[in-house]
């Protein structure tokens, strides 16, 4: 998968990620509508399927809603690369199945607009405009397979059809 980078700062918040104020329906395709909309009005208008957002630290932090990352998700953002991750965002992305790597290296090395790309069982990242590969850390099976199912939900279901 490959797309074109959105850089973000740091210790972006789930309340910029999707106000609070647009909680109030869940359906991720509305939610998509206002991903990022406290950052930039029209931020998902330059948001094309399969592109990658790219943040500095603490990507995440603030309150726990699944909200945020299925809004990232839903409006076709395929992967989140960031310095690190607030802990339940990190979390809540694995269960709805939304790819993340924490990799410095590559956040420093990717301009706005460079294509990336990512394989996540390996971990590998790669900025295809600059011809740069960096390395995270691949995630255990499991929470691959969480991913792959498109989230803790999906994979509890295809585990349950597989056992009876």
């Amino acid at each position: 998968m490959s797309g074109k980078a959105h850089i973000v700062g740091d210790h972006i918040d789930t309340d910029v990620i999707i106000p609070a104020g647009r909680l109030n329906d869940p359906r991720p395709e509305v939610l998509a509508k206002h991903c990022m909309e406290n950052l930039e009005p029209n931020w998902v208008d330059r948001v094309s399927p399969g592109d990658v957002l790219v943040a500095g630290v603490n990507f995440g932090c603030g309150s726990s809603r699944e909200h945020a990352p299925i809004a990232i998700k839903a409006c076709g953002i395929s992967a989140v690369i960031a310095r690190n991750f607030a802990r339940i965002f990190f979390r809540n992305s694995i269960n709805i199945g939304l790819p993340i790597f924490e990799c410095p290296e590559a956040v420093d090395a990717t301009d706005d607009g460079d294509v990336i790309s990512f394989d996540l069982s390996s971990g590998t990242i790669t900025n295809e405009t600059k011809n740069q590969s960096f390395q995270a850390e691949p995630f255990p099976e499991f929470m691959l397979n969480i991913v792959d199912a498109g989230g803790l939900v999906e994979y509890t279901k295809r585990k349950l059809q597989t056992q009876g």
